[in-house]
């Protein structure tokens, strides 16, 4: 305390721990021994280095001084908290691993519940699980833990979502209160764990929302009608200002009528004791240094220890000065030219000195003083990959740092890239400090020491909650005062000795249980309050004679939770001791105001942030004016809002109070706050109360980060701890849900997410403690990588809107008058009039497609219909007109005389994709039998396929099989005979080597309304159907497509499409031989020039991704897209607008008009409904409310509104059909832009369903319906299935009149219905598929009102884990629903068909049937 000490008058009583033992200052390196501490027990252990290098190793080095408060949370307190949990078997389903071997959880052990609330199928396959052995054991698991947990609640079910506990409780218990209250019951109605809480929510949550901004409402009469006109969707007020005016509204639990409200009066400013008045106080520290560097040069200043407590170097005064003028010397006159100097009075210089080297650091300091440079200390990274070093170099670069010093040694340590550049600090210049390079200053070179004033001395960097890095710019009048506040409240004088023994490592807890045991006081332990911004707010005076006892509070944790302070008397368990922290500094003034919103000032009983005013502390953020203002300038406001005086406080960063006697209390740090549903919680306690839980088998002290994200208008609790190698998946999962429990009965909140992850693999601070910013920020972004993790969002989201309740219907006449008085008119959509139209084609002669194909070769025998292609693209096959008729022949008189068919019998057709096909089709006609296409069985699986060939078999009633020889001999092999019986195949022809025979006569059909074939296909919810199309509406459909597309026989296309059923079989087999162009099956060739193309969405998937990068290479090959006018997707789906932009996107390069990509719709009852076509306006798109969608309504919505969806019409309405929008439930019309069932009326519909089971009523509904009201109840329509509505546009169509545009929204029978509300599960697929790189798909369907989403992972399997927070995440920000399950499974285990469809039925039966051999299982409960 040499430089300062001196001026402070000497007071009677002894210093913190003091012994007057001469001028010697003590450092050690690292961790303290008790060896080293009975080596130097003589020595007095109060501070740092002198008072000034005390003063700056504490701010600079970020060693925190004595912790400001401890969170008492005794391990007994958890203990008993869980003790009530104890007889509680685990009542949680462990989450299923890959390649972990399964104890048999105690949940097991429960009787499993009645099944009467399940459907059949699902009750019989609980029953298989409970029956059968480990194969099912983790769904049985999950099972009877859901069943188990829903039971806690009542019917009207406040919330299986927040597993409310008990009844007649006020405050919410803990997790295992539900467990503990369980019975298990009979239900009549399935459980939906998926509903939300009622009104007396456990949890209150006061977090309202701001109103809209009122627009204001002058405008102009002309620019008023100018809007009108535009007739532009509504646009909603931007998200901030987001006022949702439909039912679904954030529940908002009221506010706890018992909470604890602030009792006491405004508190009033608290001052400090005033500073002494010193007689020749220097005017600067630097004159301070002058003045004992010349006169008591050879007293030890700072004696460096090793860490077993044994000196290193001891550097005396003379020596720190003498070596502090030699740097300053250097930076001001060696480091540039005489003009040009490197260096300016007041340019920032960066302090890179390792925690070990308190000497060098300490001449680098005040080199810079003498400078009158302005350091800058930050930490040196270790690694490359160490925590924070991007924001340092922020930091270095807000700053304007040019230059930085080090010393040798360090200089060599910092981790460098392959060039040798420093890693964090690029561009920088490096001065080593070492003696042997610093220039000695000649005698009459004196530094420039002006008196301290408001001139910045140094700035000290500070890392924020969000881990941003900011400067706090420190003055040397505060660096001054602060010096002085400290030696008057610490009682310094001249000729002590000061230890410093901080370890950041260790808690105030070594130092009670080593020093105190040792002989010294309890009350000789004096913590204080200190922040970056404040400096030292508070410390407790050492050792004064009959100073008052040190002040303990033992607050209720329930009362600190709502900021009130409360003597807790009710439950033991739930208090924090807390000390104080002695009084306010010297020279200083103290408030507390509220933590949020402007800072009025807190009542007596209240908790709020410490604020102080004082000339000893920081002065701003470097370069950071509106956050200064904030932070440093604030004045303090009474309840009215009026500033109470004029003098502006400084933020300290920390929460706590003003108690009894002026003593301070520190409970918190504001960046460790966590508001959860109103409701304040502290980090360091939930960490406390975590380690209390028998942690040490499973977890490692200290490496606990606590911290909340923001999900669905809530903050929400995450802890994340690092595993210990040896613990066991059963221990861990063990702790996790008892610290659950723990957290839950103490803090009366619920943990979001609990993950444990390795050892060693949480980021670090520089000291090496938790770096919690960045922890955070690699749990938001899928980079965590946890071994086990815990999800609970049901018992923490307890803020979800209400279900909706369904309202009994209006009748469809009201509904159509009220369009009618609204000026709406029924949504109705047409085609162009078939009548009108005169293709002036010999075609329309024929009735029948097998007298086009007669007429054709005869016509033009040797003109080309089909060519195929291989995956090289060069020609496998060709067929022109005569060979297609001379081959349909030889196939006829095959089955007339080996197959002995008459006509009509159904005749399977088993191709591989190709010509053969196509001839065996017509072979078919030829003969009078009805061709049934269906798609071979794969030889590689022939158990998953051949059972789906066996069905369509049976069920079309197929009297023989044509096929190839191959595939002859596939069918009766061994491997089939295991997946089927193959006694029981019809008779089975092969095509291969067909005799040379003539048909005698060509069946021609009695009548159009004769059956030409039979489609059949599996729906993608499983169901197999097969439509009959008879040979009026071929010839319609052909004819329809033809004049979209304007097809003729000059003409060429390409497919490349599934054949074998909807409008890929119609335009492989059929078009080409109405139409007579050529048809270029498989891959698009550019050698061909091709005008129209036809592909599925999964060959558009293939090439985006397969010929994503490649764009290049065929540039320079040549290829060219220009001359593709239409490239048509062919599909039974709402169109995939990101797909078919991003593919358009890639494509453009080489040519590809974005106009040529569009899309089709069609649907069992008819095959093609929409085609863009080549006339027409182009498809138009719309933006709809995603919210309004679930509720049934179409709202529009402009781009980039919130919870908005893209959607596109699905190409032009083919010729001669019509559309009408219909509700599904009354039958009756809906008006324009209304969500409901397309109907469709047109002469290619197909007849109906061919079924074993005549099923007329099925029959009769989907193909032969008429509404219940309107003009158009005489028309018969067939029901798609799908929803949609139609939109009259500002374009115009082709016949002259305004463009009616259908938009499909997607199947009805696909769709969700949870909490009452509709949803598409493509949107929560798609939600869910954007929140990680290695997500490649995802699908999700129900399971006993559980939503399960099921995604692969394309990415190594530790990243697993980090997707079940992300998926939670998402699906509730944007769909307001909570994931049941998560399921993480390898690429191509979801089933897609080969339309590109998801087969969501499939993979639900494989998840019930545990077939998905997943990677991991998480249960979010």
């Amino acid at each position: 305390a040499k430089l300062l000490a001196p001026y402070v008058p000497q007071t009677q009583g002894g210093c913190l721990f003091r012994l007057r033992t001469g001028l010697q200052n003590v450092v050690w390196e690292g961790r303290v021994t008790l060896r080293a501490l009975h080596k130097y027990r003589r020595l007095a252990a109060v501070a740092l280095v002198s008072l000034v290098c005390f003063f700056f190793l504490l701010y600079c080095y970020k060693t925190e001084y004595i912790n400001f408060h401890f969170a008492d949370i005794h391990t007994e307190a958890v203990q008993a908290a869980l003790a009530k949990h104890k007889e509680q078997k685990m009542a949680l389903p462990m989450p299923t691993k890959r390649r972990s071997t399964f104890v048999q959880s105690p949940a097991d052990a429960c009787t499993p519940p009645d099944t009467s609330s399940a459907s059949e199928d699902e009750g019989s396959l609980r029953r298989q699980a409970a029956l059968s052995a480990a194969l099912h054991q983790s769904l049985q698991n999950a099972e009877s833990w859901i069943n188990r947990s829903i039971q806690g609640s009542s019917t009207s079910s406040s919330a299986s979502s927040t597993l409310s506990h008990g009844e007649g409780k006020g405050t919410s218990g803990s997790l295992a209160d539900v467990f503990a209250n369980t019975r298990i019951e009979n239900f009549s109605v399935p459980p939906d764990v998926t509903a939300t809480t009622s009104s007396s929510s456990a949890r209150p949550a006061t977090k309202s929302f701001p109103p809209g901004v009122p627009v204001s409402s002058r405008v102009s009469t002309k620019i008023q009608q100018l809007l009108n006109t535009l007739k532009r969707p509504k646009r909603p007020p931007l998200k901030e200002f987001f006022v949702d005016d439909f039912e679904e509204i954030v529940e908002v639990p009221q506010p706890d009528p018992n909470q604890p409200k602030p009792e006491g009066r405004q508190m009033t400013p608290v001052k400090g004791e005033p500073l002494g008045v010193v007689c020749n106080w220097p005017p600067a520290l630097e004159a301070a240094l002058q003045r004992w560097g010349t006169t008591q040069a050879k007293c030890p200043c700072l004696t460096a220890l090793d860490v077993t407590g044994k000196p290193v170097y001891t550097l005396t005064y003379g020596k720190l000065w003498s070596r502090s003028l030699k740097l300053a010397y250097t930076l001001l006159n060696k480091l540039g030219t005489k003009n040009e100097p490197v260096l300016k009075p007041g340019d920032r210089v960066a302090l890179v000195y390792p925690n070990n080297d308190p000497v060098m650091f300490m001449v680098a300091f005040y080199g810079c003083l003498l400078a009158e440079v302005i350091p800058v200390p930050i930490e040196v990274p270790l690694t490359r990959k160490d925590a924070g070093g991007q924001q340092i170099g922020f930091l270095l670069g807000s700053c304007g740092i040019a230059l930085a010093l080090t010393t040798e040694v360090c200089l060599k340590g910092l981790p460098k890239t392959q060039n040798g550049e420093i890693v964090q600090f690029k561009g920088l210049k490096w001065v080593v400090t070492d003696s042997k390079y610093l220039s000695k200053s000649p005698k009459d070179w004196q530094p420039n020491i002006s008196a301290a004033g408001t001139e910045p001395a140094y700035i000290e960097y500070k890392t924020s909650k969000e881990g941003s890095v900011m400067g706090v710019t420190v003055s040397r009048i505060a660096m001054l005062s602060h010096c002085q506040a400290l030696s008057q409240a610490c009682n310094y004088s001249e000729g002590e000795t000061i230890v410093n023994v901080l370890d950041f490592k260790k808690d105030a807890g070594l130092w009670h249980g080593i020093l105190t045991s040792h002989g010294l006081k309890p009350e000789a332990i004096c913590p204080c309050a200190t922040s970056p911004e404040a400096m030292t707010i508070a410390i407790r005076r050492p050792g004064v004679p009959g100073a008052p006892l040190p002040g303990r509070a033992i607050l209720s944790m329930n009362g600190l939770s709502f900021g009130v302070i409360r003597v807790n008397t009710e439950d033991k368990n739930s208090a924090l001791t807390v000390q104080d922290v002695g009084h306010v500094m010297p020279g200083g003034m103290m408030c507390i105001v509220k933590p949020d919103g402007p800072p009025q000032l807190c009542k007596t009983d209240e908790i709020g942030e410490i604020c102080v005013s004082s000339r000893a502390g920081g002065m701003m953020y470097y370069g950071l004016a509106g956050l200064t203002k904030n932070t440093f300038e604030v004045i303090p406001v009474n309840s009215a809002g009026s500033p109470v005086g004029d003098v502006p406080f400084v933020r300290s960063g920390l929460l706590g109070f003003v108690g009894p006697g002026s003593l301070v209390f520190v409970v918190g740090k504001m960046d460790g706050l966590l508001t959860v549903s109103g409701r304040r919680h502290n980090a360091d306690d939930i960490v406390a109360t975590g380690l209390a839980v028998e942690s040490i088998k499973t977890v490692y002290r200290g490496r606990i980060a606590v911290f909340s994200v923001s999900v669905f208008y809530d903050e929400r609790i995450v802890v994340v701890a690092e595993q210990r190698p040896d613990a066991s998946e059963e221990d861990s999962f063990q702790w996790m849900s008892r610290v659950l429990q723990a957290i839950d009965s103490i803090h009366q909140v619920g943990v979001y997410c609990l993950a444990l992850v390795p050892a060693n693999t949480l980021p670090k601070t520089p000291l090496g403690g938790i770096h919690i910013s960045q922890t955070k920020q690699h749990f938001l972004e899928g980079s965590l990588h946890p071994c086990n993790i815990l999800m609970c969002p049901h018992t923490c989201v307890t803020n979800l809107p209400k279900p909706r309740q369904k309202q009994p219907g209006v009748g469809p006449a009201s509904v159509m008058v009220g369009n009618l008085v609204a000026g709406k008119r029924i949504a109705q959509a047409s085609g162009r009039d078939l009548g009108q139209l005169e293709d002036n084609d010999l075609v329309k002669k024929h009735q029948f497609l097998t007298e086009v194909l007669q007429w054709r070769a005869q016509a033009t025998p040797d003109h080309p219909l089909f060519l195929l292609l291989n995956a090289k693209g060069t020609t496998v096959c060709t067929a022109t007109c005569l060979q297609l008729h001379k081959k349909a022949e030889r196939i006829a008189s095959v089955l007339c005389d080996k197959g002995h068919l008459n006509a009509g019998d159904n005749v399977v057709l088993l191709y591989p994709p190709g010509i053969e096909l196509i001839t065996a089709f017509y072979g078919c006609l030829y003969a009078g039998c009805i061709p049934v296409t269906v798609r071979p069985p794969h030889a590689q699986s022939l158990t998953a396929t051949l059972p789906t060939v066996r069905m369509i078999v049976e069920v079309s009633k197929a009297a023989c099989i044509l096929t190839t020889q191959t595939l002859m001999r596939l069918l009766k092999s061994r491997e089939a005979a295991a997946a089927v019986d193959v006694k029981t195949w019809p008779t089975i022809i092969d095509t291969d080597d067909l005799p040379r025979k003539r048909l005698s006569q060509i069946y021609k059909p009695p009548t159009s309304e004769m059956l030409a074939y039979l489609d059949f296909s599996v729906s993608t919810t499983g169901m197999l159907t097969g439509v009959k199309m008879s040979h009026a509406a071929v010839s319609g459909l052909c004819r329809a497509i033809k004049l979209q597309c304007e097809l003729y026989s000059s003409r060429q296309i390409a497919i490349c499409l599934d054949p074998y059923c909807g409008l890929g079989f119609v335009l492989w087999c059929l078009c080409s031989v109405y139409s007579g162009h050529q048809s270029i099956l498989i891959p698009p060739m550019d050698q061909y020039k091709i005008r129209d193309t036809f592909c599925s969405y999964s060959v558009m998937e293939l090439c985006t991704k397969g010929l994503g990068n490649q764009v290049e290479m065929l540039k320079s090959r040549g290829i060219n897209l220009s001359c593709v006018r239409t490239c048509v997707v062919v599909a039974e789906e709402r169109p995939r607008v990101s797909l078919t932009h991003s593919f358009s996107k890639l494509f453009k390069d080489i040519g590809l008009s974005s106009r040529a990509v569009s899309t089709t719709f069609g649907s069992r009852v008819n095959v093609a409904i929409c085609l863009q076509g080549t006339s027409g306006p182009d498809p138009t798109t719309v933006y709809v409310d995603l919210k309004s969608l679930r509720h049934d309504r179409v709202r529009l919505v402009e781009r980039g509104a919130p919870q908005s969806l893209l959607l596109s019409e699905s190409g032009k309405i083919l010729p001669g059909v019509k559309v009408v929008i219909v509700n599904p439930e009354t039958k009756g019309p809906l008006g324009d832009s209304h969500l409901g069932e397309i109907w469709v009326n047109s002469p290619h519909t197909a007849s109906g369903y061919y079924t074993i089971y005549d099923n007329e009523t099925l029959q009769a509904d989907h193909f032969n319906t008429r509404l219940s009201f309107g003009d158009a109840a005489q028309t018969l329509w067939a029901r798609t299935g799908y929803l949609g509505f139609v939109r009259r546009t500002e374009l115009t169509a082709a016949s002259g009149e305004r463009h009616d545009a259908l938009y499909v929204v997607g199947a009805l029978d696909e769709t969700l219905e949870l909490r009452g509300l509709r949803y598409h599960p493509i949107d929560i697929e798609t939600s869910v598929s954007r929140t990680h790189r290695s997500i490649a798909e995802c699908a999700v369907f129900t399971w006993t009102n559980l939503l399960v989403v099921v995604v692969e992972l394309c990415g190594c399997e530790q990243e697993a884990l980090d997707l079940v927070p992300l998926v939670t995440n998402v699906v509730l920000e944007e769909h307001y629903l909570i994931v049941g399950v998560v399921v993480v499974v390898d690429p191509g285990v979801i089933p897609i068909n080969s339309r590109g469809e998801k087969q969501r039925m499939h993979l639900r039966d494989s998840f019930l049937a545990d077939q998905l051999d997943p990677i991991y299982v998480a249960y979010n409960m």
